[in-house]
């Protein structure tokens, strides 16, 4: 076997296991209309893998994102609406990595709360916090913290930048983030991801800042995929990972983990059946409960009835970025899954002119005109910005997929130098420049 079939083939099994934990007992509603629900429960997260078609392995060979993009759009059409509900994850997915936000969450409304309806909090006892500041606070004296994401929805990954310097200065020294895999042993020297890194969600720009950043900051960035298929020994292997590349090496060590859904769950239930959760293992080898942030559910999901429980606390708590809220009285922090959450995260509204505003990160990043122009009608492309001191397989700091002509958008990028290049769905370059973008004010 070839060494490209074996990645394959591990990227494979982690993208199936990811499904299963999405999926494996959590709700998914695929409203085609506003106000319109269809929900399915698969069985088991063994059972929501049997497709008549296996599209990641259809798709694993071809040369870009784009043309697993246009590839999947024409396939879905075919499928059968069971198997739509199954593979939505993988368009998505795909979609978030090519900048296409809106669509990702418009083609998977996934929604992953706990189908027994929680009592929602009232403004009258409870009060809005940031999040990142008051998760800051809550780990002074932990030693691992959790932070989960929803794949396809990058808006989960706006916390965990935020979180990486608070818990740096806090004396957290290991950062481990699922999308990486172990093979990648120039990580820490080169500085920054590229696409042999980890898997496709690393192709997502805000995925690979967060490893970027993390690196420049100072952590030491670990790997922990486990190659199981099996779920159950795929959570297993993940904690035992974690336990020896970090505690069992540093026993001093303060662990920042970036994971997917339930893996940061403390209790069984959301993987189905009797699974125990990666988070609960490596709690069990460790010794030490871990801070889990769950980031999943209160968050927009695309058009749902004014009753939806999110719409219902956003009312209440209108909160402008990733917040928490907090006990007037007593100062706790809310959690509606508390035996398995420590804290839940509430989300705003994307909030978008051309491309959701989340995408500044509180001014960290400062907008660019894109224009398809760049496309010299080779369209689909994809326009990407590159910092000009990485290679050319370095994950962009940016990128929006343009699919029709005489239209505009904008790239949402950090003061720096960078290339930007427009490439069509072979990989090839069609227009490319050079940038500057300026610190605001100078």
């Amino acid at each position: 076997m070839e060494a490209s079939d074996t990645k394959s083939g591990r990227m494979k099994v982690v993208w199936q296991a990811a499904m299963a934990c999405a999926m494996g007992s959590a709700l998914l509603s695929v409203g085609a209309q506003a106000g319109a629900q269809q929900q399915a429960r698969p069985a088991s997260a063994s059972s929501s893998m049997q497709v008549s078609r296996d599209l990641f392995s259809e798709t694993a060979h071809m040369k870009t994102d784009l043309a697993r993009y246009m590839y999947l759009k024409e396939v879905m059409l075919q499928l059968s609406k069971e198997d739509r509900l199954i593979d939505q994850q993988l368009l998505a997915s795909v979609e978030d990595e090519l900048g296409l936000y809106d669509e990702a969450i418009y083609d998977f409304p996934f929604d992953n709360r706990v189908q027994t309806r929680v009592p929602l909090p009232a403004a009258t006892d409870w009060q809005i916090v940031d999040a990142a500041e008051q998760i800051a606070k809550l780990a002074t004296d932990r030693r691992i913290v959790m932070v989960n994401e929803a794949h396809h929805d990058a808006h989960t990954r706006e916390l965990t930048l935020e979180l990486l310097p608070k818990l740096r200065a806090e004396g957290f020294n290991y950062f481990a983030a699922e999308a990486l895999v172990n093979s990648d042993d120039e990580l820490m020297k080169r500085g920054y991801p590229v696409e042999r890194s980890g898997s496709q969600y690393l192709h997502e720009p805000l995925y690979g800042d967060i490893v970027r950043q993390a690196i420049k900051l100072g952590f030491q960035v670990v790997a922990y995929e486990s190659e199981a298929d099996v779920l159950a020994d795929r959570e297993a292997g993940q904690a035992n990972l974690l336990y020896r590349q970090v505690f069992a090496k540093d026993p001093k060590a303060r662990l920042f983990v970036h994971a997917g859904y339930a893996h940061i769950d403390k209790a069984p239930g959301n993987l189905g059946g009797t699974i125990k959760p990666m988070a609960m293992q490596l709690k069990q080898l460790t010794g030490f409960d871990p801070l889990t942030v769950d980031q999943t559910r209160w968050r927009d999901i695309g058009p749902m009835p004014d009753t939806d429980p999110y719409k219902q606390l956003f009312a209440q708590f209108p909160v402008n970025g990733p917040s928490v809220l907090i006990n007037r009285q007593n100062g706790s922090v809310w959690a509606s899954d508390p035996e398995r959450h420590d804290v839940d995260v509430i989300l705003p509204p994307s909030g978008h002119q051309r491309r959701p505003h989340w995408l500044a990160l509180d001014g960290a990043r400062v907008t660019r005109v894109a224009s398809a122009d760049m496309c010299r009608k080779q369209l689909p492309c994809v326009v990407e910005a590159r910092y000009a001191n990485e290679s050319d397989d370095a994950i962009p700091a940016d990128r929006y997929t343009f699919l029709t002509d005489d239209s505009i958008n904008t790239l949402y990028l950090r003061p720096g130098e960078y290339r930007v290049v427009a490439k069509d769905r072979e990989g090839r370059i069609v227009g490319q420049r050079n940038l500057t973008v300026d610190k605001p004010g100078s």
